[in-house]
C-alpha cells in the first residue's frame, strides 16, 4: 500500500535570501526523490534584502505571497496555510536543511486518524549533535514546561512530543485549517508552535517525533528573551480556566513578575500586562477552542496532556537529555 501523501511546503521568510539560496536546493532534492505531488509556498514578510526578486527569478514555479510590510510569523504562516492545496503541510524554516529520505518514515503516522503532526530529528549542520528531539512535558505548579528531550532507537516505538517545533513540522492540513492556523497574539514561531500543539492535543490529536527523519540546522544558544515570557503567558492564559487560571496568575506574580521587578527587569511588567490588554482576544480564542472540543467530544486539559505523554514512555528504552 502506498502511504505517501501530497505535501504543501510553507516557508515564512524575512530577509532570508542567503538562506533560501543555500537550502532550497536540498528541499527540492528531497521532495523530488520522495516521488510525491508537492508545492512550495514562500510567504515573504516584508523583506528588504531582495528575497522577492531572487525567488521570482530563480524559482518562478514557487507560489510566492508577498506581505508589503512585516506582519510577524503567525500572520505569514497563516497566509501560506490558507492557499495550501495538499493533504499535508510541512511548516519549514528557511534555515533548515532537509536530508535524503526525510519523509520516508513519516507517512506511517498519518495512517492514524488522530495524528495531528510529526517532527523530525534536528541536528547541527556539521556533526550529529541533536538539537531537538521529542519533548517531555512537566507541570511546574500550573505551568507546562519541557522537562527533558528524548528519543528511542527502536524503530517500532512511537514517540509522543508535547509540541512540534515549527522549524520542521509535518501536519495534517485539514486539521490545521479547521483549527484556524496560528494565533496572532504570539510573537515568535516557537511560542506559536507550542500553543498550536497544545490546542491539537486538547482536541485529542497527537503530536509525534520520528527519530529517522533528519534535518539540519545551525546550533544557536537559546536565551529566554522578553518574547519568550510574552508567549508563555499567553499560552497559559488561553488554555487555563477557573481556579487553575487564578492559581497560575498568583504563581506568575510571585515566581516571575516580582523577582524580576526587584532585580530591575521592569520589562516583565509589560509582558504580563499584555495578557490583560488582550483579554477580549483571549476570550474569543477560548470560545473557539471550546467549540472545537465539543465537536470532538474531548475534555483534555494541560494536566491530561502531561499524563498521557509521560505514560507513553513507560517500559520503553529511551535516551533522555536536556
Amino acid at each position: 500500500m502506498d502511504t505517501r501523501k501530497s505535501v504543501s511546503i510553507v516557508i515564512p521568510n524575512y530577509n532570508g535570501r542567503h538562506l533560501l539560496q543555500e537550502y532550497l536546493p536540498y528541499t527540492y532534492e528531497v521532495v523530488i526523490a520522495a516521488g510525491i505531488i508537492y508545492e512550495i509556498i514562500i510567504v515573504d514578510d516584508g523583506s528588504k534584502d531582495g528575497s522577492v526578486e531572487f525567488i521570482r527569478s530563480a524559482y518562478p514555479e514557487i507560489k510566492l505571497v508577498v506581505n508589503p510590510e512585516n506582519k510577524g510569523f503567525s500572520y505569514a504562516c497563516n497566509r501560506g496555510i490558507e492557499i495550501a492545496q495538499h493533504e499535508l503541510i510541512l511548516l519549514l524554516n528557511a534555515d533548515v536543511k532537509l536530508t535524503p529520505g526525510y519523509f520516508d518514515q513519516q507517512w506511517k503516522y498519518f495512517l492514524r486518524w488522530d495524528t495531528f503532526g510529526v517532527m523530525g530529528r534536528i541536528i547541527d549542520m556539521e556533526g550529529d549533535h541533536i538539537l531537538e528531539a521529542a519533548l517531555m512535558p512537566k507541570l511546574s505548579g500550573y505551568q507546562i514546561k519541557t522537562h527533558y528531550l528524548y528519543y528511542s532507537e527502536n524503530e517500532k516505538d512511537r514517540m509522543l512530543t508535547w509540541y512540534l517545533p515549527v522549524t520542521n513540522a509535518l501536519v495534517n492540513a485539514e486539521k490545521l485549517k479547521k483549527m484556524g492556523g496560528f494565533y496572532k497574539l504570539f510573537e515568535t514561531g516557537n511560542g506559536a508552535g507550542r500553543e498550536l500543539s497544545v490546542r491539537a492535543w486538547r482536541l485529542d490529536w497527537k503530536c509525534y517525533y520520528e527519530n529517522q527523519a533528519i534535518c539540519r540546522r545551525s546550533a544557536a544558544e537559546f536565551k529566554k528573551s522578553h518574547l519568550y515570557f510574552h508567549d508563555t503567558y499567553f499560552l497559559h492564559a488561553i488554555h487555563l480556566g477557573g481556579f487553575e487560571l487564578f492559581a497560575w496568575h498568583v504563581q506568575i506574580i510571585f515566581a516571575d513578575v516580582l523577582p524580576k521587578l526587584l532585580s530591575g527587569q521592569a520589562w516583565i511588567l509589560k509582558e504580563y500586562r499584555a495578557v490583560f490588554k488582550n483579554n477580549e482576544a483571549i476570550k474569543r480564542y477560548k470560545i473557539d477552542i471550546k467549540k472545537l472540543m465539543d465537536e470532538n467530544d474531548t475534555h483534555m486539559h494541560l494536566s491530561d496532556i502531561v499524563k498521557k505523554i509521560r505514560a507513553s514512555v513507560q517500559n520503553k528504552n529511551i535516551t533522555r537529555f536536556k
